[in-house]
């Protein structure tokens, strides 16, 4: 069986593909959906970069096509024979086309513990709640927003001086040692003929 191909989807400062090239994961391709600094650490690094350029389909407007934006990024993974991929802090919801072409094997994480504080907003929200541990969640992605098989989850203590910057800062932290764990570990299940779902960490 052929070694699965990861693409990592990116639209910032990339700092968790940051951390999946330090623990040592071959990338083959690194998509974003603007320029932006995670495209420039993947050409230092060698790795194919591709641009699908949210602004050439709407940008930030009402008239955002996305379903056709989805399509461009479909094709553009197809192009590069990609198995795999993990969405890193990529900014652009996808549309159901994107997910029917990649079942089952785009990875997300999110700044809770699914199912809490799904959305945009999740720390903020997590802090308005008053509570007292959150954390972060890797699972698979679906077309839903932040639903899909849990793979990981990892807790944070929240601080009673935190603002959501810090805690976010420290969420983020602990994405950038679990997010790898788990990427590493569905690679090798799938080199195994296993489903990425199968893993649980």
């Amino acid at each position: 069986m052929a070694s699965p191909r990861l693409a990592v989807l990116v639209s910032g400062s990339g700092t968790i593909l940051e951390s999946i090239l330090a623990d040592g994961i071959h990338v083959d391709v690194v998509l974003a959906d603007r320029p932006c600094r995670g495209l420039e650490l993947a050409k230092a690094a060698g790795i194919p970069a591709a641009l699908v350029n949210r602004a050439e389909f709407g940008g930030f407007t009402a008239s955002f096509d996305r379903e056709t934006y989805s399509l461009a990024v479909v094709e553009t993974l197809r192009h590069h024979d990609v198995s795999l991929i993990a969405m890193a802090g990529f900014g652009t919801i996808t549309s159901g086309a994107f997910h029917e072409a990649f079942p089952g094997v785009v990875l997300n994480t999110h700044p809770s513990l699914l199912p809490d504080f799904k959305g945009w907003h999740a720390v903020r929200d997590a802090l308005a709640a008053g509570v007292s541990v959150t954390g972060c969640t890797v699972h698979i992605a679906t077309e839903e927003l932040d639903e899909g098989p849990i793979l990981a989850q990892r807790a944070v203590a929240v601080e009673a001086s935190d603002s959501e910057e810090s805690l976010q800062e420290r969420i983020k932290q602990t994405e950038r040692v679990v997010y790898p764990e788990v990427i590493r570990a569905v690679l090798v299940a799938m080199e195994s003929g296993h489903a990425p779902h199968s893993v649980s960490l």
